[in-house]
């Protein structure tokens, strides 16, 4: 594998749904690092989410091996897992589509509607993104023009689509409901097999599925346990639903480190501030710099976007919140080729390229509790965006 799943954070409107200390529900998901649905990947947490057609409790389906994504907001399930019938979002007889760019590829397909069940919770009327439905029309070329890939099929995305977790309730926000030149060209109105660029109110949008629940719905928490240097073959763990509003969830001694308007902090490394820094469940290493900058050389192609040092580095980055909050973290990044030769999926050393900031992509979260706190909603101790581990 030689790409790196790296979502486009956007500026989201806030909500003033808090969450409250309401009767106890399940609210812990499972989720689990294996090879994924296509059987090709490393550093990938998944989990399985069903889905039914709005107000039904038959028509239903499982899907499973979806890969769980902090650093992008939504549902998103590739056509081919799909087998329900669910309602598409039209305004005036019109089809509403979505291109949502990560870093490296984009996903485009129709917006339809579906109840979502994680563990004991539901976000009703959801609105869902469906990729790469052929019976839809093609991305237009405001899509396109970005020179990233389009992703459409399971061997494209290694999974059988991604849950978005982010900080942020929306997956566009505030842009999305501009017109005109202020749009960013996220969501299109779609005629037959012509797209054109469209305004989306908030309530329409893709949006973080817990932020919908009718409890628990300010944020989760992702429990990963320790790996060895060699890393597992597999590895299970925890989604949890909600920062402080059941026993289970509580803060604790974990250090908040509140974001700024994209989702982002500073990483300090080496004497040089970084500001533009991130984490992110859905990125499979811990992706910094570049090879010079770094001084660790790169691993040959294909797999050329990792690092692939002589002999393991150990190094120290401080992650320093938009309060100033800091605290130091240490690292290591082992030659990813050695560790892909060992056939295991679960690495805390894996590490790659990102040029001009840090992304603490998955092999960050072994051994921690990483808390996600909502934009707008009290948290604990605090109001989201935050980051707290």
């Amino acid at each position: 594998m030689t790409w790196t799943l790296l979502a486009a954070l956007l500026a989201a409107g806030c909500s003033s749904n808090a969450s409250s200390n309401s009767a106890s529900v399940n609210n812990v998901q499972a989720i689990a690092v294996n090879a994924g649905p296509a059987q090709n990947y490393v550093d990938g947490a998944f989990t399985s989410v069903k889905i039914c057609a709005p107000g039904s409790t038959s028509n239903c389906q499982t899907i499973n091996g979806v890969l769980v994504d902090s650093g992008s907001s939504g549902l998103r399930l590739l056509a081919s897992a799909v087998s329900l019938s669910l309602p598409i979002q039209a305004v005036n007889s019109n089809q509403i589509g979505e291109c949502l760019p990560f870093v490296s590829f984009y996903t485009w397909g129709p917006i339809e509607t579906a109840d979502i069940y994680l563990a004991g919770e539901e976000a009703p009327s959801a609105a869902v993104q469906i990729i790469g439905d052929s019976t839809f029309a093609s991305a237009p070329s405001a899509c396109t023009s970005g020179g990233t890939t389009g992703i459409s099929t399971l061997s494209d995305l290694g999974a059988n689509g991604i849950l978005g977790v982010s900080v942020f309730q929306h997956d566009c926000g505030a842009g999305c409901t501009l017109s005109g030149g202020s749009n960013p060209n996220i969501y299109f109105s779609c005629s037959g097999s012509t797209c054109t660029a469209t305004s989306e109110p908030l309530d329409s949008q893709v949006q973080n599925p817990v932020g919908l629940f009718a409890q628990d719905n300010n944020g989760v928490i992702l429990q990963l346990p320790t790996v060895s240097a060699n890393g597992a073959a597999t590895v299970s763990g925890n989604m949890i639903f909600g920062i402080g509003t059941q026993s289970n969830n509580t803060l604790g001694s974990a250090t908040i480190f509140p974001t700024n308007s994209q989702g982002d902090f500073t990483v300090q490394y080496n004497g040089q501030s970084y500001a533009s820094s991130y984490i992110d469940s859905g990125s499979n290493g811990i992706f910094f710099l570049d090879s010079s900058t770094a001084g660790i050389p790169t691993c040959p192609s294909p797999n050329a976007s990792f690092y692939c040092p002589a002999n393991t580095q150990n190094l120290t980055a401080t992650n320093v919140g938009n309060d100033g909050t800091s605290g130091a973290v240490n690292f290591s990044i082992a030659n990813a080729n050695d560790l892909f030769n060992t056939g295991n999926t679960a690495f805390d050393n894996l590490g790659g390229v990102n040029s001009g900031s840090f992304d603490w992509g998955l092999a960050f979260f072994f051994g921690r509790k990483v808390y996600t706190a909502i934009n707008g909603r009290p948290a604990g101790k605090a109001t989201g965006p935050y980051w707290a581990y």
